[in-house]
């Protein structure tokens, strides 16, 4: 585990990072600059991180979520501040941990059960 910290900045915070001096680039703009479209297109074509295949789309299938139902549900304070610590997307997880209780469930009752055709 590296020792380093992590951060998370949105796009918007990295333009202005970058404008105001705070964020420095690594990259060496003056020579992109002075290259030529061919050399970048060699450059881009000599890169093994550039050869990105295309995805196969032969076999993916549409996921239509199932659709959502408003309630009103009491939960304890300590429950709703662990998930709220998360940020936007709180609902999302807590319903994602229902999800999974409910699907372990299921499975538990259905090895239980003995099977009709037996």
């Amino acid at each position: 585990m590296s020792n380093e910290r992590i951060v998370r900045y949105t796009a918007e915070e990295l333009l202005r990072k970058l404008a105001t001096g705070e964020l420095k680039s690594e990259t060496d703009w003056a020579r992109v600059d002075a290259m030529t479209e061919a050399e970048i297109e060699r450059a881009i074509a000599e890169d093994p991180d550039a050869d990105i295949p295309d995805p196969d789309w032969e076999n993916a299938v549409l996921v239509v979520p199932p659709s959502k139902t408003p309630i009103s549900i009491r939960l304890d304070a300590d429950v709703l501040a662990f998930f709220k610590e998360g940020g936007a997307g709180y609902q999302r997880r807590i319903n994602a941990v229902l999800r999974s209780y409910m699907d372990h469930t299921l499975k538990r009752r259905s090895k239980r059960k003995p099977n009709a055709a037996e």
